[in-house]
């Protein structure tokens, strides 16, 4: 995940009353759309501290009463999804259908965080062992009270509500600062909130630049859930770990793909240009890397390529994808295409010439060398490498040098080899045949290793992630061998002993 507008800046701070303006632009045409305040310190402690009054309240609500009012939540925004993805794709740019699909997806895990964290979460009692046979155990979850999270703009609705809907279900409040390109997504979402507990501030969102999110890991929250770049990530933690606050952290991906000899190309084909070019390649998850056995590299190669050349991006209802949301990440992209051409390697589709002011045309890059920033670094752009390996063997080697560990795909006709394949690949979420294939089914944990971060949203594990666990035991009867007392019996150590050496001996 590429980064904030503004850097994240651990030792900034707003002085109290200091607000200013935040303008939200359309990526399209530069154009103003709204402005919002820049949150200073004040105002983002005031927002927590009546998040923790809400969460008390909220709390109370139990399983029962939280499933209810987060699916009142879900229904509210399913009735007005067209408002919601109208200002997704204003303010990210990307066509009304990607924008509509988003928010289609963000539902969906709304609707299950909501209809299984009972299940989940409520308290279990779990076996007590010989030793300690006079104890009823149990372990449970419970809330950590304010959760803050900071969102990124490439999914304005997506990505955060994986944080918000679990957190939420989990019976935490939360503040939520949203992009500063996509602030208007922040404010949609807090508001509909508003319209069904207008009294109850359960989801809260404060806008700003780098210097908001700061003082939010700062405010006294309970945990901080983060998508962004590495390097910000990093930031974020160090100003966590002023105060011990926990975080969980979704960064930057370099997602492989292997192709191999048996697969079915016109598929992967299909599935390589999805995830390599829609959102303008400004999918976290995406294709950025592609190896292809030898037998089939030029024949997918081709089909790639044809693809690639049919696919327009551009600011109209229809267009393939939309324009590049973050203006400085158009350099980004310039630079890595520059590198992968003065280190030997070649454009199939496209150049350098493909960057242009706001849109990016499809590039299409092969023979490049695995030193070339535009394999170990992100792209965030819609461009892909396709490089020959011998077979998928090599093509995990590859795929596996990484400093990243976030998604990964494979294609191949023989399913059990390519899940042994997938079991091979270090990330956090493999698709087998298909690309992305994860992201609407709400029960997979989703998250990444290495410098892709760490924890999960999503699934049984995003619920826990947002709660902290809670042990407890209950004394039925007096135990037999009384072992917990400054007086032990010489006979009960005895028994002990020959427990010890009869059951572990």
């Amino acid at each position: 995940m590429t980064e904030q507008l503004t850097p994240f800046d651990a030792d900034r701070e707003n002085e109290p009353g200091n607000n200013r303006d935040l303008e939200s632009l359309d990526p399209r045409n530069g154009e103003v759309i709204a402005a919002y305040p820049i949150s200073d310190v004040a105002t983002v402690d005031a927002a927590v501290e009546r998040a923790r009054t809400a969460a008390r309240w909220w709390d109370v609500q139990g399983f029962r009463g939280r499933r209810e009012w987060l699916l009142e939540f879900k229904r509210a925004i399913a009735s007005d999804a067209d408002s919601l993805a109208a200002v997704v794709s204003r303010e990210s740019g990307k066509p009304p259908a990607d924008a509509l699909l988003e928010v289609m997806l963000a539902v969906e895990h709304l609707d299950w965080a909501a209809k299984h964290a009972k299940k989940i979460l409520r308290q279990r009692k779990v076996s007590s062992g010989l030793v300690s046979a006079n104890q009823a155990s149990y372990v449970g979850y419970r809330p950590y009270g304010v959760v803050g999270v900071i969102g990124p703009w490439n999914y304005p609705v997506y990505t955060p509500m994986g944080s918000i809907a679990y957190a939420l279900a989990a019976g935490n409040a939360v503040v939520f600062k949203p992009s500063e390109l996509t602030p208007g997504v922040g404010v949609w979402l807090a508001d509909k909130w508003q319209s069904i507990a207008p009294s109850q501030p359960v989801l809260q969102t404060i806008t700003g630049d780098g210097s908001t999110g700061a003082a939010l890991c700062r405010a006294g929250v309970n945990k901080i859930a983060f998508t962004g770049s590495t390097a910000t990530a990093k930031r974020v933690m160090a100003a966590c770990a002023e105060n011990l606050v926990p975080i969980v952290a979704e960064c930057g991906g370099k997602d492989a793909m292997l192709v191999g000899e048996d697969a079915d190309l016109d598929a992967a084909v299909d599935f390589a240009a999805f995830g390599a070019l829609s959102n303008a390649g400004q999918t976290c998850a995406g294709v950025e890397r592609i190896y292809v056995a030898k037998p089939v590299y030029q024949q997918f190669l081709d089909k790639l390529s044809e693809k690639a050349r049919a696919t327009t991006p551009g600011g109209e209802t229809d267009s393939a994808y939309g324009p590049m949301t973050l203006g400085k990440q158009i350099g980004i992209v310039r630079g890595q295409i520059e590198d992968a051409l003065a280190k030997g390697g070649r454009a199939v589709v496209g150049g350098v010439e493909s960057v242009r002011e706001r849109y990016v045309d499809p590039v299409v890059l092969t023979g490049v060398p695995e030193d070339s920033t535009a394999i170990t670094e992100e792209t965030f752009g819609p461009t892909v490498v396709v490089n020959e390996v011998a077979d998928l063997d090599e093509g995990v080697e590859r795929a596996n040098a990484s400093k990243y560990g976030l998604g990964a795909s494979v294609f191949t006709k023989n399913k059990g080899k390519g899940k042994q394949i997938a079991d091979r690949l270090q990330s956090g979420v493999v698709t087998v045949n298909s690309v992305l294939g994860f992201a609407g089914v709400a029960a997979l944990p989703f998250g990444g290793v290495g410098d892709s971060g760490f924890g999960r949203i999503h699934g049984a594990d995003g619920l826990r992630e947002f709660s902290t666990v809670k042990s407890m035991t209950v004394q039925q009867f007096n135990a037999p061998l009384n072992l917990l007392t400054l007086n032990r019996k010489p006979r009960d150590m005895k028994i002990s002993e020959w427990m010890l050496s009869k059951r572990h001996g």
